[in-house]
């Protein structure tokens, strides 16, 4: 195969002119939904590795469960069941929804895990020296627990974020108009491959930053806990 035929196969420029604002549209749903699932997800760890702090026996058994069991099931599986099985008992939601919620609770077991041990980890003493002041239990986690805690989750927390918010090509199957949907689209209707590279450039233009971000975290954090 010579470079022309190569071009013309995989960066075919008239191919990729016409299926630019397709491309496109693809990337602003996938960054949209990316940085909705990062919010809702890391939120809703953090609220629930609170709810594991307290003294109640049944609620860390329910947190509990609710993490194993959404650490287990595949991120597919969920969207799968969201968009196309609850219809079946008159609930239904749109493939970005649908998408969105199965991603945000994955993040979230994962993120909550990450907190808990972080939390963990923290001296009991701390926790009584802080409420010996006057401190509530909230009080203490906000401004004494958490932000000693912090160091140690920054890593974790990055890799879970980025390996969780890449599952937004899951969406494809409900027929979210995310990149990879709208890549092998124009895939079939133009017969050329070009759009396909596109949606790979289009993921490593969203995504690369957020990796070179993380690993500049956790090189720093990292340096920081090996002088201490």
């Amino acid at each position: 195969m010579n470079l022309d035929r190569l071009v013309f196969t995989f960066f075919n420029p008239e191919i990729a002119a016409q299926y630019l604002p397709q491309i496109l549209e693809g990337a602003r749903v996938t960054l949209e939904l990316g940085l909705a699932i990062i919010v809702a997800g890391l939120l809703l760890g953090l609220f629930l590795a609170y709810l594991r702090t307290l003294p109640c026996r049944a609620l860390r058994w329910l947190i509990t469960a609710f993490v194993d069991v959404f650490r287990t099931l595949p991120p597919l599986i969920l969207i799968i069941l969201f968009y196309y099985a609850l219809p079946f008992v008159g609930l239904s939601m749109g493939a970005f929804t649908a998408t969105w919620l199965s991603l945000t609770l994955v993040l979230a077991a994962f993120s909550e895990e990450v907190f808990w041990a972080g939390i963990a980890t923290q001296p009991r003493g701390l926790s009584e020296a802080a409420r010996s002041t006057g401190m509530s239990h909230t009080q203490t986690m906000v401004w004494v627990v958490l932000p000693l805690a912090c160091r140690m989750m920054i890593a974790p927390l990055t890799n879970r974020v980025i390996a969780i918010t890449k599952g937004t090509a899951y969406g494809s199957v409900a027929a979210l108009n995310e990149i990879l949907n709208q890549a092998t689209s124009a895939t079939s209707f133009a017969g050329n491959p070009t759009p396909l590279v596109m949606g790979a450039i289009g993921y490593l233009l969203i995504f690369l930053p957020v990796v070179i971000a993380a690993r500049m975290l956790e090189t720093r954090y990292g340096q920081g806990q090996g002088q201490h």
